[in-house]
């Protein structure tokens, strides 16, 4: 069963897909240090915990296709201040990051939620899992390299994109591009995200994320040895984080690190493989119920 073509291709829109969409999430705000927080929220209010974390330059809306299919929980996606509909700060850092996400689960009343985190926001739940690890039930990092700074803010460092205005939104959506690329994308999951990810500006569109967002960050090697809290690796088979680095990430975790492999999935696997990661993380949370870690 399918629904009516996506506007960038015409192709068919999987049942799955509009029946997630939607599951429209509620759009809530708070304070954090000073800056206005935006984030989304989907499922019941006093069920277990989940906070989505996006990568560099993308917002909460690249989650609104896999948040209301983990129904067991109370998700929340936050946009990272400097990103999608939040504020912006004068510089931006991991730690102030992770008191993001720990101030939306507060506003959520989630105690000792799972924080999942994809590339960039890997960094950002290692990072909760190493400060604040007795106030999560776990983190969880996907395609989050051993030895490199966050792909994206490299991408972004290289190339200036964010002051980009385009005069035509329609030509704005097909100019849109993940950072780093990949071959694959989803074309309903592509236009959704693309759309999502700009903003009205005089002259016509812009992306929403802060330009000046990047900075130098730990690298995951320096996090994972820290680590306070369980935490679990969702490998993507296309992506960054090869076989040989996984096994070196599980060597670096005290008491082991599980690691789950999407299959044919790239480095962004929520707009090419986003039912495998719905998936994966669906067993995870079957494993780690919010406010509680797994026995040893």
């Amino acid at each position: 069963m399918s629904r009516p073509g996506s506007p960038e291709t015409g192709e068919a829109v999987p049942a799955w897909f509009a029946r997630a969409l939607a599951g429209a999430p509620e759009h809530r705000d708070v304070v954090v240090d000073g800056t206005r927080i935006h984030y989304r929220a989907w499922g019941e209010p006093r069920r277990p915990g989940l906070v989505l974390v996006h990568g560099g330059a993308a917002h909460s809306g690249w989650w609104d296709h896999v948040a209301p299919l983990l129904g067991t929980h109370r998700v929340v996606a936050l946009d990272l201040s400097g990103h999608g509909d939040s504020g912006r700060r004068q510089g931006y850092g991991m730690q102030q990051w992770a008191r993001e996400v720990l101030a939306v689960a507060a506003a959520e009343d989630l105690p000792r939620p799972v924080v999942l985190g994809h590339s960039m926001g890997g960094w950002v739940a290692l990072t909760v899992g190493v400060e604040h690890g007795d106030d999560v039930a776990g983190v969880a990092v996907v395609d989050s390299p051993l030895d490199r700074q966050p792909p994206e803010e490299q991408s972004v460092r290289e190339q200036p994109l964010g002051q980009r205005v385009h005069t035509d939104l329609e030509v704005a959506v097909a100019r849109f591009r993940t950072l780093p690329p990949q071959e694959v994308y989803l074309p309903h999951v592509r236009d959704h995200v693309a759309r999502g990810s700009l903003r009205a500006v005089e002259g016509g569109w812009t992306w929403k994320f802060d330009p000046t967002f990047f900075g130098s960050r730990p690298l995951v090697r320096q996090l994972l040895p820290r680590l306070a809290a369980p935490a679990a690796l969702f490998r993507c088979e296309r992506g960054l984080v090869t076989p040989e680095m996984a096994a070196e990430m599980v060597a670096l975790v005290p008491g082991g690190l599980p690691v789950v492999d999407l299959p044919e999935a790239g480095h962004h696997p929520m707009l090419d493989q986003p039912l495998a990661l719905v998936t994966a993380v669906r067993t995870l949370l079957a494993v780690w119920p919010s406010g509680a870690a797994p026995s040893a």
